[in-house]
């Protein structure tokens, strides 16, 4: 059985990942899984470089606001979150981005 495939972007804040992610997005069969660890947040829009409502409109981000700040979201619940979402995209036949 064959593996399926998710595409990672990694790199340095302010480094132009989100612009490329966009440009992947547009060009390729894949969804983007935010893996910003502030960005799960709602409200946490200041210092967060959080993608406005303009460009996620273009390309959606899963995990962005997902929690309230005050609540309890652990490494852990990320991880399951993750791979929940990754399962969604693969079964829609897209790639996990």
């Amino acid at each position: 059985m064959t593996k399926p495939h998710v595409v990672c972007l990694m790199g340095p804040t302010a480094s132009g990942k989100t612009g490329l992610a966009v440009e992947l997005v547009q060009r390729h069969n894949f969804e983007i899984i935010s893996v910003d660890s502030a960005l799960v947040y709602k409200g946490m829009n200041i210092g967060t470089a959080k993608p406005d409502a303009q460009l996620l409109a273009k390309a959606p981000h899963r995990l962005i606001d997902i929690i309230d700040p005050l609540e309890s979201y652990s490494a852990a619940d990320f991880v399951l979150d993750a791979v929940e979402q990754s399962q969604e995209i693969l079964a829609k036949g897209k790639t996990p981005f």
